[in-house]
Protein backbone atom coordinates (compact mmCIF):
# COMPACT_ATOMS: atom_id res chain seq x y z
CA UNK A 1 0.00 0.00 0.00
CA UNK A 2 1.04 3.44 -1.06
CA UNK A 3 -0.20 7.14 -0.41
CA UNK A 4 -0.09 8.82 -3.17
CA UNK A 5 1.50 12.20 -3.39
CA UNK A 6 -2.06 14.09 -2.65
CA UNK A 7 -1.98 12.82 1.00
CA UNK A 8 1.67 13.37 1.44
CA UNK A 9 1.99 16.38 0.08
CA UNK A 10 -1.43 17.37 1.90
CA UNK A 11 -0.54 16.37 5.54
CA UNK A 12 2.83 18.22 4.89
CA UNK A 13 0.94 21.28 4.14
CA UNK A 14 -1.48 21.26 6.95
CA UNK A 15 1.85 20.24 9.71
CA UNK A 16 3.30 23.91 8.15
CA UNK A 17 -0.30 25.53 8.66
CA UNK A 18 -0.18 23.95 12.30
CA UNK A 19 3.34 25.17 13.05
CA UNK A 20 2.03 28.66 12.59
CA UNK A 21 -1.76 28.00 13.81
CA UNK A 22 -2.87 31.38 15.72
CA UNK A 23 -0.54 33.92 13.66
CA UNK A 24 -1.65 35.69 10.25
CA UNK A 25 -2.61 33.59 7.43
CA UNK A 26 0.44 31.70 5.31
CA UNK A 27 0.32 32.47 1.64
CA UNK A 28 1.02 29.26 -0.65
CA UNK A 29 4.54 30.05 -1.93
CA UNK A 30 5.93 30.19 1.57
CA UNK A 31 4.12 26.94 2.24
CA UNK A 32 5.61 25.77 -0.73
CA UNK A 33 8.85 27.04 -0.05
CA UNK A 34 9.66 25.21 3.20
CA UNK A 35 7.96 22.05 2.23
CA UNK A 36 9.18 21.73 -1.35
CA UNK A 37 5.88 21.55 -3.04
CA UNK A 38 5.06 22.80 -6.09
CA UNK A 39 3.02 25.99 -5.54
CA UNK A 40 0.56 25.21 -8.55
CA UNK A 41 0.20 21.39 -6.88
CA UNK A 42 -0.37 23.32 -3.38
CA UNK A 43 -2.98 25.23 -4.69
CA UNK A 44 -5.24 21.82 -5.74
CA UNK A 45 -4.74 20.67 -2.57
CA UNK A 46 -5.78 23.46 -0.45
CA UNK A 47 -8.94 23.36 -2.23
CA UNK A 48 -9.79 19.85 -1.64
CA UNK A 49 -8.50 20.73 2.25
CA UNK A 50 -11.03 23.75 2.49
CA UNK A 51 -14.12 21.33 0.78
CA UNK A 52 -13.40 19.13 3.53
CA UNK A 53 -13.72 22.19 6.25
CA UNK A 54 -10.44 21.51 7.09
CA UNK A 55 -8.74 24.95 5.95
CA UNK A 56 -10.08 28.37 5.24
CA UNK A 57 -8.73 30.79 2.72
CA UNK A 58 -7.88 34.42 3.24
CA UNK A 59 -7.85 37.20 0.67
CA UNK A 60 -5.75 40.21 -0.06
CA UNK A 61 -2.53 41.60 0.13
CA UNK A 62 -2.09 39.42 4.13
CA UNK A 63 -4.12 36.70 2.60
CA UNK A 64 -3.28 32.93 2.37
CA UNK A 65 -4.71 29.84 4.73
CA UNK A 66 -5.28 29.15 8.11
CA UNK A 67 -6.51 25.97 9.86
CA UNK A 68 -10.45 26.06 10.72
CA UNK A 69 -10.01 23.88 13.85
CA UNK A 70 -6.81 23.92 16.83
CA UNK A 71 -4.17 21.54 15.31
CA UNK A 72 -4.90 19.20 18.59
CA UNK A 73 -8.42 18.67 17.19
CA UNK A 74 -7.40 17.57 13.62
CA UNK A 75 -6.05 14.09 13.03
CA UNK A 76 -3.95 12.48 10.36
CA UNK A 77 -6.95 10.48 9.17
CA UNK A 78 -8.86 13.97 8.71
CA UNK A 79 -6.61 14.76 6.06
CA UNK A 80 -5.56 11.33 4.82
CA UNK A 81 -9.44 10.68 4.25
CA UNK A 82 -10.15 14.10 2.89
CA UNK A 83 -7.29 13.56 0.04
CA UNK A 84 -7.31 10.02 -0.47
CA UNK A 85 -10.85 9.22 -0.11
CA UNK A 86 -12.14 6.06 2.66
CA UNK A 87 -9.28 4.38 4.19
CA UNK A 88 -8.82 0.61 3.01
CA UNK A 89 -5.93 -1.70 1.12
CA UNK A 90 -8.22 -3.10 -1.20
CA UNK A 91 -11.41 -2.34 -2.74
CA UNK A 92 -13.51 -5.14 0.05
CA UNK A 93 -12.50 -3.49 3.19
CA UNK A 94 -13.13 0.22 2.18
CA UNK A 95 -14.15 2.07 4.94
CA UNK A 96 -17.22 2.96 3.29
CA UNK A 97 -19.02 1.83 -0.05
CA UNK A 98 -17.14 -1.76 0.18
CA UNK A 99 -16.68 -3.17 -3.19
CA UNK A 100 -18.07 -7.01 -2.41
CA UNK A 101 -16.84 -10.08 -4.59
CA UNK A 102 -18.42 -12.84 -5.53
CA UNK A 103 -16.29 -14.64 -2.58
CA UNK A 104 -16.66 -12.03 -0.03
CA UNK A 105 -18.93 -13.86 2.74
CA UNK A 106 -15.89 -16.83 2.40
CA UNK A 107 -13.16 -14.87 2.04
CA UNK A 108 -10.41 -15.50 4.68
CA UNK A 109 -8.06 -13.19 3.10
CA UNK A 110 -10.41 -10.32 4.02
CA UNK A 111 -10.22 -10.66 7.74
CA UNK A 112 -6.72 -9.63 7.51
CA UNK A 113 -7.12 -6.97 4.80
CA UNK A 114 -9.93 -5.81 7.36
CA UNK A 115 -7.25 -6.55 10.49
CA UNK A 116 -4.62 -3.82 8.79
CA UNK A 117 -7.34 -1.89 7.82
CA UNK A 118 -8.14 -0.98 11.33
CA UNK A 119 -4.77 -0.56 12.53
CA UNK A 120 -4.14 2.14 10.02
CA UNK A 121 -7.46 3.93 10.67
CA UNK A 122 -6.36 3.46 14.81
CA UNK A 123 -2.68 4.98 14.50
CA UNK A 124 -3.74 7.50 12.16
CA UNK A 125 -6.93 8.70 14.17
CA UNK A 126 -4.69 8.69 17.17
CA UNK A 127 -2.12 11.79 15.98
CA UNK A 128 -3.27 14.95 15.52
CA UNK A 129 -1.32 17.94 13.92
CA UNK A 130 -0.39 18.86 17.69
CA UNK A 131 1.20 15.52 18.14
CA UNK A 132 3.62 16.27 14.74
CA UNK A 133 4.33 19.52 15.41
CA UNK A 134 5.19 18.57 19.12
CA UNK A 135 7.27 15.71 17.83
CA UNK A 136 9.06 18.00 15.20
CA UNK A 137 9.83 19.91 17.83
CA UNK A 138 11.47 17.39 20.15
CA UNK A 139 13.62 16.45 17.31
CA UNK A 140 14.63 19.64 16.98
CA UNK A 141 15.39 20.09 20.25
CA UNK A 142 17.30 16.93 20.42
CA UNK A 143 19.32 17.78 17.82
CA UNK A 144 20.37 21.04 18.72
CA UNK A 145 21.56 19.32 22.14
CA UNK A 146 23.82 17.41 20.17
CA UNK A 147 24.90 20.05 17.84
CA UNK A 148 26.34 21.85 20.82
CA UNK A 149 27.96 18.82 23.22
Amino acid sequence: MKLSTKGQYGLKAMYDLALNYGNEPISLKSIAERQEISEYYLEQLMAILRKAGLVRSVRGAYGGYMLTRDPSEITVGDVLRALEGPIGIVDCVLEQDAIKCLKYENCISRIVWEKIRDSIIKTIDSITLLDMCNEARKKLRAETFRNYS
